[in-house]
Parts: structure tokens; sequence; C-alpha cells
């Protein structure tokens, strides 16, 4: 047995690792939003079924036969799954081709990246899924009882340090496709491994008969299936809520994902290790553990709560991982318990809770979320816990009649997981930013919550309660600019982001077609919240606004610009930022600028000088000419781009080249009254760009997005 756990320890860690770097993959192929998240957790995991439940069927022809076929079997699974370190970038990037022309933000769109996905993960998914039914017909021999536990903990576990290692250690050090070689050497040395093992058991096993399957004090619940589905769903679907319900704390970096999935899943590696050392024990105690789900799948409602003196770590421990306990402790019970140590039966119960996980984070994504927000989200996956701890409290005592003091307990937790119910679907967690007068607005949409709040310059934009841009002269110049440097009248200009909306609007006082991207889809919204002429100025037929992913718009888009302007949100660290500044977005970029076009880019501080670097070097290798300026409010920097000389022209001059109402618009938010003012201020603080240069660092390229992944770099300097 502890042959088959140290494979399955590696083997988890493997598959946690591929899921980490193919998500990753994923949203630069099909776009950087939280339904394809929920779309990509789907198919990961409906691989994962299907896989268990078809080696479960296989392993019951190959029971006449020595335990060496499934072990060959096994082994041959894991040289398949070594195969996509290589396979999935090249059809990803295949995918990515696929869909450019498909309409963004449409339920075809979904249908079709879903498809994609599925075509693309699910032969590897699927191998992943089968080791578990043939790693316990290898084992069948021995005595069964648990044997799913065993391997379901040594898993889990290995998932848990997999989740941990591929961002803060591997991604870092070798990059996403070197840490996919990484994990394909990995599952190459299993699968050597059990070959091996295959060929020296098969003499001495050839022709010895099983034994019976063990039975288990659950294997007579009839209702083991729908419990097993219901764990599955509910746990899925509330891990896609606990990410964006702890980001303000955690921050939207890689890490603060890894940390919520870690936390799952070692926490699920603790019950099920804790169920280990349950087994044989009355049922119980394992009725006990229903009673309990429902409550603690409440606790995010109070450790999110921005009032509660908490760090996130914190936070974190009292809302995810005593329910993730419990979780881990009951799905290995249930599958030994359906299943005996009958590998087909424990594949088919495995598959019904993986069936669960599949639609978990669809119902999340696409319907819970958008239409309810957080904590109503959260109560209402609640309920199906509650009802399942008052059905084992009511088999626990034979009835409803004699519920007695063991039901108790879950009709308490009941009524009380009831009562918090009530106020989660009265009041929802983003008014945490309180709704006290007009000076607050708030929004929702599957991608995220968004508030408005203050008055006059003081007003600000939040994404998920992140800060995330405020009124300020800078958002101006990065229309202004590059259009004034722009040696011919310009045509038109893009903007990617749209915040508050202050670079589109500037860019529209040229009197040019003027199109903004923007992600999420509320932001814009509240643009006259920000703005008083908001309404006019997208009443203009030369006014357009696209909800979609910046980098896939210009994939997909034929139309070429004069001006790109970027207008990120903070932080530079954030999930998903360097897509807005690699060497490919570039390249993307300039397939739809004008010969003589220009590119503004603004490069936000603070940054550490190997991140600097690598945003300016990623610049410099795409363009033949830039030029960077400080801002005028003396932090960051507008960096111009662009195939054709950018010569130096004085503000004077610049500012000739614009129409009165550009003019007006420069100098709206000050700090100069003049418009010649206002761009002499840019042009006297501009800096070399080979100035920003100050370390060997490459420039910023998808593999390797430097300023996401930083957790060893940092910890180095700062010994």
């Amino acid at each position: 047995m502890t042959f088959f756990l140290a494979l399955f320890f590696v083997s988890g860690f493997c598959s946690l690792v591929y899921e980490v770097v193919w998500l990753r993959l994923a949203m630069g192929a099909f776009g950087v939003t939280a339904p394809f998240v929920s779309i990509f957790l789907s198919v990961f995991m409906l691989g994962l079924g299907l896989g268990s439940w078809g080696a479960g069927r296989l392993c019951a022809g190959l029971e006449p036969k020595p335990a060496s076929w499934p072990l060959r079997l096994y082994a041959a699974a894991e040289a398949i799954i070594a195969l996509s370190s290589v396979a999935v970038p090249l059809l990803l990037d295949a995918g990515r081709g696929a869909l450019r022309g498909a309409a963004w933000d449409s339920a075809g769109y979904y249908w079709a990246t879903g498809l994609l996905t599925a075509l693309i993960l699910l032969p590897w998914c699927v191998c992943m899924g089968a080791t578990f039914p043939l790693a316990m017909a290898a084992i069948r021999r021995r005595p069964a009882g648990g044997a799913f536990g065993l391997l379901y903990a040594a898993n889990v576990v290995g998932a848990g340090l997999g989740a941990l290692a591929a961002p803060f250690v591997l991604i870092e050090r070798f990059g996403f496709r070197g840490t996919l070689h990484a994990a394909a050497a990995l599952n190459v040395a299993i699968a050597l491994a059990a070959l091996a093992a295959s060929f020296a058991a098969a003499p001495r096993e050839a022709r010895t008969p099983a034994p019976a399957p063990g039975r288990s004090p659950f294997e007579a619940n009839p209702a083991a299936p729908l419990l097993l589905f219901t764990t599955g769903l509910a746990g899925m679907a509330m891990e896609v809520v606990w990410t964006r319900q702890f980001t303000p704390y955690l921050g939207n970096s890689v890490y603060a994902f890894a940390a919520v999935l870690a936390a799952y899943l070692l926490a699920t590696f603790a019950g099920a290790w804790a169920y280990r050392a349950l087994l044989g024990k009355p049922a119980a105690q394992h009725d006990a553990a229903w009673m309990l789900a429902g409550s603690l799948a409440l606790l995010p409602l109070y450790a999110a709560d921005p009032f509660l003196p908490l760090g996130a770590a914190a936070r974190v421990a009292l809302g995810i991982v005593p329910l993730c306990v419990v979780m881990g402790f009951l799905t290995p019970s249930l599958v030994d318990g359906w299943s005996g140590g009958d590998p087909r039966r424990a594949g088919a119960a495995y598959a019904v809770n993986i069936a669960g996980c599949i639609l978990g984070p669809l119902l999340a994504g696409f319907v819970l979320l958008p239409r309810m927000g957080e904590n109503a989200a959260l109560a209402f996956l609640s309920l199906p816990l509650f009802a399942a701890g008052l059905l084992a409290a009511l088999r626990a005592r034979g009835g409803p009649i004699a519920l007695g003091r063991a039901g108790a307990p879950a009709l308490f937790a009941a009524a009380s997981g009831l009562a918090v119910l009530m106020a989660s679907v009265s009041s929802s967690f983003e008014d945490g930013v309180v709704l006290l007068n007009e000076r607050v607005r708030l929004g929702r949409d599957y991608q995220a919550n968004v508030a408005a709040a203050g008055a006059g310059m003081e007003r600000v934009l939040q994404i998920n309660n992140v800060g995330m841009t405020k009124l300020t002269p800078i958002t101006k110049v990065m229309a202004h600019l590059p259009l004034a440097f722009m040696p011919r009248a310009p045509r038109n200009a893009l903007v990617i982001c749209f915040g508050m909306g202050t670079t589109f609007r500037s860019l529209r006082s040229w009197g040019i077609p003027s199109t903004a991207v923007e992600l999420v889809p509320s932001v814009p919204a509240f643009f006259g919240f920000f703005h008083e002429d908001a309404a006019a100025v997208l009443a203009s037929p030369d006014a357009r606004v696209v909800i979609d992913d910046g980098r896939r718009f210009l994939a997909r888009t034929t139309e070429v610009f004069d001006v790109i302007t970027l207008d990120p949100a903070p932080p530079m660290s954030a999930a998903g930022t360097s897509f807005l500044f690699s060497e490919e977005f570039y390249a993307a970029a300039k397939a739809r600028l004008a010969p003589d076009g220009i590119v503004q880019v603004w490069i936000m501080e603070p940054l550490e000088p190997a991140e600097l670097t690598a945003f300016a070097r990623a610049v410099k290798n795409s363009f033949p000419h830039a030029r960077a300026f400080r801002s005028l409010e003396g932090w960051g920097w507008h960096v111009l781009a662009s195939r054709a000389p950018i010569p130096p022209v004085a503000a004077a001059r610049l500012a000739a080249r614009m129409p009165a109402a550009a003019a007006r618009d420069l100098v709206e938010l000050g700090p100069h009254r003049t418009a010649a003012g206002q761009l002499q201020a840019v042009l006297g603080a501009e800096v070399p760009l080979d100035s920003l240069i100050t370390t060997s660092d490459e420039g910023l390229r998808d593999d390797r997005p430097i300023n996401e992944y930083y957790f060893l770099r940092r910890g180095l300097a700062a010994r």
C-alpha cells in the first residue's frame, strides 16, 4: 500500500501543477473572465469523472486477471498525461485562432470556448480520473476497507502541495512550459515505477483469486450517490464564491488564488486523514459530520465581514478550513461505503461526486454570483448541506419521531443556519461599501462587484472592494499625448480598460471615432457618476464601448487604429496583468496599429528593478522607436511606442494640433491652466527608455510574467 500512496502523492502533485498552468494558458487563449474560469474548472472535473467511471467499468472486466494488468494500465495513463505538457500549449494556441472571429460576451462564445476547452483537456483529465479505480483494482487482493480513503488522502495532500509549489516556486523558476515539463518528468517517473512493479508482481499474483470486497457501515446507505453529488456541487461552487469573497483581503494575485486552493485541498486532506482514523467506528460519527456541514458552510459570511479585526490568513482559515475538513471526511467515507472496495463501484461513486463538481462552478459563475452576490449565494449553497444533516440525524435515530438527543444538534444547526440565511439574503456583502446616500453606487455582474463612491475629486472606482482608479490628469494625458504626437490628423483611437471613462472621454474630445474595451460589464454603467456629460459622450455614433478582453479584442477585430492607449487597473502584480504588457500583447497591438500609429503604455509604480526592466524591455524589443515621460503627478511613466519615428516637438506646437475641445479637456483637472503648459510639464519630465532598464532581466513574455510571480525573487532580496 505504501507504494501506491507514494504514486498517488506524486500524481496529485502533478495534477494540480497542470491545472494551475493550464488555467493560465487557457485564459490567455480565451479571455481573462470569471465565467471562463468556471467553464475551465467544470471541464477539468468532467474529465476526472469520465475517467473514473470508465476505468471503473474497465476494471470490472479485468477481475479475473492478475494485478499486473491494472498496474500497467495505470502506468499507461500516467505516461499519456505526461504528453500533455507538449500537446496542451499547442492545442490552446490553435484554439485561440479558431475563435478569433467569435462574438465576445455571448452564449455562443461561451459554448464555443467550453467545447474547445473540452476537446483540448478531456483526454488528459480522463487519464487522471482513471488512476483511482486502476490503483484500487491493482491492490484488490489486500484488505479493501478504506482503500479509496487512503488513496484519496495521499492524492489530496500531493495536490495541495502542487497548488503551492506551482505559483510560489516552479513557474517563477522555470516559466509555464518549463513547469509543465517538470511535471511531465514526474509523471514518466511514476509510470516507470508502476510498470516495473507490475512485472515484479506478475509471477506471484497471476492466478490468485480476489477476495470478497469488505463491507462498511455506509454500504447500506441508499442516499450515498445523492450525497456525493451534493458535496461535489456545493464544494466546487463555494470555491468560486470564496475566491471572490476573500479577494479584498488577499488581493487579486496568483498567490491569493493559490492560498484559497491550497487551504481547500490541505484541509480536505486533514478530513480524509480523520476519516482513516475513525474507520470502522459507528456510523454516528459520520452522521455528526453531516450535522456540522451546513453551519460550517456559513462561516465565510462572518470571516469576510470587513469589520472583523482579522488578517487575511486568519480570515481564510476561519472561513474555509473547517468546512473543507468535514468535506474531506465525508467524500472518502461515502465512496468507501458505497463501493465496499469494488473498483467499479468506487469509480462510479467518485464519478457521481465529480458530476457535482462539474455543475458547481457553472452554477456559481453563471447563475448565483450574478444574481445574488457572494453572501446570498453561499447561504443558498448551504441549504442542501443542512438538509443532508437533518437526514443524517433522522437516520441515526431511526426516523422523524425518534430524533432524541442525537437529532437535536442537527435541528439546532438547521435553525441557526436558516436564520443566517434570511439575514444573508436581505443584505449582501458587497454592501461593505454601505449604501448611505447618493455618493455611493453599487453594481454586480458575472465578472465582479463594482462600487463608485465619493464626491468631487475624491470619487473612486472599486472592483471587488479594491480601489482601481481616481479622477486624475494622468488618465487624460494617456489620450492627449499620443494623439498630439501623431504626425497627421488622427482618424480614430482605441483605449483598453474603460475605468472611470476619463481616457475614453478625452479621446472623444478630438472628434474622432473612439472605441473603449472593458472586461467588467458593469463598469461603463458608472460613467455618469464620474462625468456629468457621460450620456452625451455615449450618444455619439462615433463612441463605442465593447465588453471584451482587451487582448482578445485586438485578435478578433479587423479595424486599424491610429492610437492604442492602455489604461490598466492596478496593481501591476495583479493576476493576468502581464497579458496587457507582454511582447505577445504588443505583437497583437502592432497588427491593429497604423504604420505610423502610436501605442501609449502606462507603467505604474511601485515596481522593483527587475519588474520595471521587464516592462520597459518588452516595449523596446517590440518597437524600434519609443519615448518615456514621467507623469504629471511624479509617479509612473507614459511610454509612447511606434514603428515610425516619434521626433521631438515643442509643447506649443503639440497644443496647436489639438482641437479646442481637446485643449479644454486636457486642463480640466489641472494642474496647469493651458494645454501648452500641461504638455510642457510632461515633455520636461522625459527620461530615456533605457534608464528604466537596470537589470539583465528579459522583456516580459507570456511564459514568464515576472511581475505576477515574484515570491522567490523578493524573498531572496529581503535576506
